[in-house]
């Protein structure tokens, strides 16, 4: 009964009426009609016990959840960056979880800022954000200033790039609250030589981006680090035996300029977007600067019908307790229903089946998190080059739907823009209520079978999508008039 198994409750309310005898007719449970309770009344004694069990526990219980649920949402209301950035810290590692949380900030108007040396701590913290870093969610923009300081900013925390440990990035933060910002790169590898912080980790804070607001880019530093730090390196050793350089000679002047003469690096062009997307993701999990997809957002919404926010909260509907709530709420998805979904490739796990044929599980990323797509022979052959890593793919196939997991099933995978979406927009800002409520009336009457055209209504410049019709020169004709 605790447990919500509709089938063995059935047999059990079999047992609690008539009760049970072994295969030797020998009494094992005498029931209630045994005991002298006829039949109808043990029906009902058990129907209540059934109700009683899909949610019950006692009213002190049910007063600290709500005391929790008022506190959660009055803190998300008035709070909402500090809350977010909470409950992203407590997901950290999580990468089921975190995309959905940042595209929860994003809805709210959070900005994710992404990790940067000079105003990073080890977790995720609530931040001011300049107006050029607004723009961060969609582009890599290197020049920042700081003025026009706006709130409601989370910024990502150095303690969550990978290969960089919490003993570097405690001496890290430490050393700049004690003697101030880091000046550049150079200042920042002589501040921090002595601290834990090695070439791997100097590599993945370069990659991350932390540097960013230094005038150099990326791939200069990433071609320069190890020479950088090797000549400090050096130095300190000189200076340990009691050796004097040229750089020790001269007035201050003279001091200064030796000293920009002192770090030589090799200077490159900055890498390609998607180039310095795919570095962030590999360190940061998720793309905080921009997503590959963010473009692609509104086709992707019309030419698909389910992303991984959909698969997640089929997955969650197979972990309610709450038996009474599966069945009184009509699912958008079943096992074995064909789907379309759309992302970008990140990992992919070849195998072979027992008859040598091969197979893939691959890995697809959207803008909501990573769904597994499996891929039989046919299908990775059919595939070709589009099955690749960090390429974006359109896969078609039916969903898999199991207690311990929910995947795709694909019957083709090919490359996103091969086809276009077919899409009947309509600007409903000016629309009164009367136009609205017939317009509503037009797309239920023509939605069925053969839709051939998606719609969405534009409401002040947002598109939304409103499912799709069939769609002809007569029906146009309708929807011109209304």
């Amino acid at each position: 009964m605790g447990k919500k198994k509709l089938d063995v409750m059935e047999k059990e309310r079999e047992i609690f009426i008539n009760g049970q005898v072994d295969e030797n007719g020998n009494i094992e449970v005498p029931g209630c009609v045994r005991n002298g309770i006829d039949a109808k009344s043990a029906n009902t004694i058990f129907d209540e016990m059934a109700e009683f069990a899909k949610y019950a526990f006692n009213k002190s219980h049910a007063a600290c959840y709500a005391v929790v649920a008022y506190r959660t949402a009055y803190l998300k209301t008035y709070y909402p960056a500090e809350f977010m950035a909470a409950t992203l810290n407590s997901y950290l590692g999580n990468l089921d979880k975190v995309p959905q949380y940042i595209d929860e900030c994003k809805r709210l108007g959070i900005e994710i800022l992404k990790p940067d040396i000079n105003k990073s701590f080890e977790n995720f913290t609530v931040a001011k954000a300049t107006e050029s870093e607004a723009s961060y969610n969609f582009t890599i923009n290197q020049q920042q200033t700081y003025s026009n300081i706006k709130a409601n900013s989370v910024r990502f925390g150095l303690g969550s790039i990978k290969n960089v440990g919490m003993a570097p990035v405690e001496n890290i933060v430490k050393e700049r609250m004690e003697n101030g910002p880091y000046k550049g790169f150079a200042d920042f590898c002589e501040r921090i030589a002595d601290n834990q912080v090695n070439k791997k980790c100097v590599e993945s804070l370069i990659k991350a981006g932390v540097f960013d607001e230094f005038e150099e880019t990326r791939a200069t530093l990433l071609a320069s680090f190890e020479t950088i730090i090797d000549v400090i390196q050096s130095g300190k050793k000189k200076g340990l035996d009691g050796q004097v350089s040229m750089f020790d000679l001269g007035n201050e002047k003279e001091k200064e300029e030796m000293e920009k003469q002192k770090y030589q690096f090799e200077v490159y062009e900055e890498l390609q977007e998607k180039e310095l997307l795919s570095m962030e993701k590999e360190m940061l999990g998720i793309y905080i600067s921009g997503h590959p997809l963010e473009k692609l957002r509104h086709e992707i919404m019309h030419i698909t019908n389910i992303n991984t926010r959909d698969i997640i909260e089929i997955n969650e509907q197979n972990n309610i307790e709450n038996i009474e709530e599966i069945q009184n709420k009509k699912p958008k998805f079943k096992d074995g229903q064909k789907v379309r979904y759309a992302g970008i490739i990140t990992s992919i796990k070849k195998k072979y089946t027992k008859n040598n044929k091969i197979m893939a599980f691959v890995a697809i990323e959207d803008l909501y998190g990573v769904a597994e797509i499996v891929a039989f022979e046919n299908v990775v052959v059919n595939a070709g080059e589009s099955l690749i890593e960090e390429n974006i793919v359109i896969v078609d196939g039916r969903l898999s739907i199991r207690e311990d997991q929910v995947s795709i099933v694909a019957n083709e995978i090919k490359n996103f823009g091969e086809e276009k979406p077919n899409i009947l927009s309509i600007d409903i800002t000016d629309f009164s209520e009367e136009q609205k409520s017939k317009l509503r009336s037009a797309i239920k009457y023509f939605s069925g079978d053969k839709n051939n055209i998606n719609v969405e209504v534009v409401i002040e410049g947002e598109a939304k999508p409103c499912g799709a019709i069939y769609y002809n020169d007569e029906i146009k004709q309708i929807f011109k008039e209304i």
